[in-house]
C-alpha cells in the first residue's frame, strides 16, 4: 500500500474560535479554504478544520508539533494569552516539552530536538 499524502482531521465544536487559535494564535499559515473547512499547513503535515464536533476532546489524543527554539515559541504564545498546562522543561527522554490545548481541549505538545539528541544523530554506518 503506498499513502501520497495525510493529514489529522479535527471536527471543532466552534469552528470560528478554534479557526482563530489555529491561524492567529499558533501562526499556522492556511494551506486551502473550501465551503465550511479550512487547511492548515503543519510542517511536513496539514491540519483541517472541518465540520462540527460535538464531544470534548479524548486525552488519548495529542498533537506532536516540533519547533526550532521553544523558549522563543512560549513567550510568543504568551503574549496570545496561552495558558500552558506544563511550562516548557527538558525531559528525561532528552527533549524540551511544553503542553497546551485547543479551544476544544485537543492537547499539543510543542517539541524542541536538542542539537545533541539522538533524533538529530546519522544512524548510519560511517
Amino acid at each position: 500500500m503506498e499513502f501520497l499524502s495525510s493529514r489529522v482531521i479535527i471536527h471543532p465544536r466552534d469552528r470560528d474560535r478554534s479557526l482563530a487559535f489555529y491561524r492567529d494564535t499558533l501562526g499556522l499559515a492556511v494551506f486551502r479554504e473550501f465551503p465550511g473547512g479550512t487547511v492548515f499547513f503543519l510542517g511536513n503535515g496539514h491540519l483541517e478544520l472541518s465540520g462540527q464536533g460535538g464531544h470534548e476532546a479524548s486525552p488519548d489524543l495529542a498533537l506532536w508539533l516540533q519547533v526550532r527554539n521553544l523558549a522563543d515559541a512560549a513567550a510568543e504564545l504568551r503574549r496570545h494569552g496561552v495558558v500552558f498546562a506544563q511550562e516548557p522543561r527538558l525531559q528525561p527522554w532528552g527533549l524540551r516539552e511544553a503542553w497546551l490545548a485547543d479551544p476544544d481541549g485537543v492537547r499539543i505538545v510543542l517539541v524542541e530536538v536538542p542539537p545533541d539528541h539522538p533524533m538529530r544523530l546519522d544512524s548510519r554506518e560511517p
